[in-house]
């Protein structure tokens, strides 16, 4: 053998010892863990959904009277199950768009002598058939929270009112007895009331400006709460990016910093231009929608000499974009987007100290983690994230410090490859560590240090990887995009340990501090 040949053979096994050892090269990123930098609490409710009369979502998704799927009362019991599977805390209903224009004094007593109407804000007809008896059971059912939308377009600041009082009220009044007249004599105790819909939008029946918006909100809080003076309010934030939207919230804050406990934000993302890294760059976006609305609260709150807690409710989100045209609106969610479900909870727990509450929108059929027909269901890619991360609630978020190749969106700020969010359950002293490798083709090697306590040598690998981006699944066939597990296989040595992210993937790594 030829001396370079030996030279070649060398080199060639001290890179395979190097591999196999973890000597290859140094971390290309870090990530370093501090269980003193809490950030605040992951409160339950950032796993919330959202169920709105549109398309499929109630009708043929959540609720089919006389389906051989359906129980005696029309729900679909697989549909059921299947939500049961996502730990849904908090349901927002009956919209969206729909509530601006809904009554819902048409949605209550005897089924068959419920108007039909014409339903303005998605076109068709609205049969009335589900309303807000079927709503609540249903949450029971679920044993989630129920978080009902007054309509602050067309409707009224009594119609408001009295939909409280027909929830909520204990004693023998008008609504409260129609209520039990209609099978339910307990009051149902609907705590969470949205003051309307993306009222800030020209697209929505009873839009307003934010001036009148807020003398609406603020009076229709002040009848709802002397009805049930222990009900949370979520104020109606700017979902018109396009516009002056600092200007809106921070009027709609003004105005009802003394009555408002949360102001919604809605952000709906898509890969149009087909370039994963921009995609789920998208971060910025949503950090800086947050991070904005946060300061414009401390700004109001700065002239109270005892301010109330207001947090944000980012009541709408999702992946939107290949739909938007069709009445249903029926997206058929691909790999890439459940990375996205990732870069959005990040984000969420990332800000644990204002972001309260997040709902996903929506639950069935309607750009949705579970598609129906009439002999069954599939579950989306995008369905296995939103279990995965809710295993975090009540945990502590961490202010994670992350080192890691960056790039750069169009005239952005550069932002790392790896998006990443931490959390720590102080009972079972247990991290959840979420990454998001958003590189399309680049594998990490990524030094994860601990900073408090002692990293126990056993740990679990959560992972959703594909070769293939654009994989989806559908009927009979929803089990190729799905997460792996596996025991941690890199040594724990000095309180740390070398991990490669995949390119493309989204891996949490389960750990324990001793």
């Amino acid at each position: 053998m030829t001396t370079s040949g030996k030279l070649f053979r060398a080199s060639a096994l001290a890179l395979w010892a190097a591999a196999v050892l973890g000597w290859a090269q140094e971390p290309q990123a870090r990530i370093k863990i501090d269980i003193d930098r809490a950030i605040g609490e992951v409160d339950p409710h950032v796993f919330g959904n959202f169920a709105e009369h549109l398309g499929r979502m109630i009708y043929g998704g959540i609720y089919e009277e006389g389906s051989p799927l359906s129980d005696k009362d029309g729900y679909r019991t697989d549909v059921l199950e299947a939500v049961k599977g996502l730990h849904v805390s908090i349901l927002r209903w009956p919209g969206g768009n729909f509530s601006s224009g809904y009554n819902w004094k048409d949605g209550i007593g005897p089924k068959d002598q419920r108007p039909a109407r014409a339903e303005l804000a998605w076109g068709g007809v609205e049969s009335n058939r589900f309303g807000t008896d079927e709503f609540l059971r249903y949450c029971e059912r679920l044993g989630t929270e129920p978080y009902i939308c007054i309509n602050a377009g067309l409707g009224t600041i009594d119609e408001a009112r009295n939909w409280v009082e027909y929830c909520n009220e204990t004693r023998h009044t008008y609504w409260a007895d129609q209520r039990r007249k209609n099978g339910h004599d307990q009051p149902y105790g609907v705590k969470y009331w949205g003051l309307g819909n993306e009222i800030d939008g020209p697209w929505q029946l009873g839009h307003k400006s934010a001036e009148d918006y807020g003398k609406f909100a603020l009076e229709a809080a002040k009848a709802m709460r002397l009805s049930d003076p222990s009900i949370k309010l979520v104020a109606s934030g700017s979902s018109n990016y396009g516009a002056d939207w600092i200007a809106w919230n921070r009027a709609v804050l003004s105005a009802l910093k003394d009555v408002a406990d949360y102001i919604s934000l809605h952000t709906y993302i898509g890969n149009r231009d087909n370039n994963l890294e921009k995609f789920l760059g998208e971060s910025q976006k949503i950090d800086r929608y947050i991070e904005t609305t946060a300061s414009l609260i401390k700004q109001v709150q700065s002239s109270q000499r005892e301010p109330r807690p207001i947090y944000i409710a980012y009541d709408e989100w999702n992946v939107w974009y290949r739909a938007r045209g069709e009445q249903g609106l029926e997206e058929i969610y691909n790999f890439e987007d459940a990375l996205a479900m990732s870069m959005f909870l990040n984000s969420f727990l990332r800000h644990a100290d204002v972001v309260k509450m997040a709902n996903l929108a929506q639950m069935v059929n309607v750009i949705a983690p579970i598609v129906t027909n009439k002999d069954g269901l599939f579950l989306q890619p995008i369905y296995f994230p939103l279990v995965e991360y809710q295993k975090q609630r009540g945990n502590v978020a961490l202010d994670v410090r992350v080192s890691a190749p960056r790039y750069t969106i169009e005239k952005r700020p550069p932002l790392a490859y790896l998006d990443v969010s931490c959390t720590y359950n102080r009972k079972d002293r247990s991290l959840f560590l979420n990454v998001l490798n958003r590189s399309k083709d680049r594998d990490l090697l990524t030094r994860v240090e601990n900073q408090e306590g002692r990293l126990a040598a056993a740990a679990e690998v959560w992972e959703m990887n594909h070769a293939d981006l654009k994989a989806t699944h559908t009927f009979g066939d929803d089990r190729k995009v799905r997460p792996e597990t596996r025991p941690l296989a890199a040594k724990v040595e000095n309180n740390r340990f070398n991990y490669t992210f995949p390119a493309h993937s989204l891996t949490i790594l389960r750990m324990r501090v001793q």
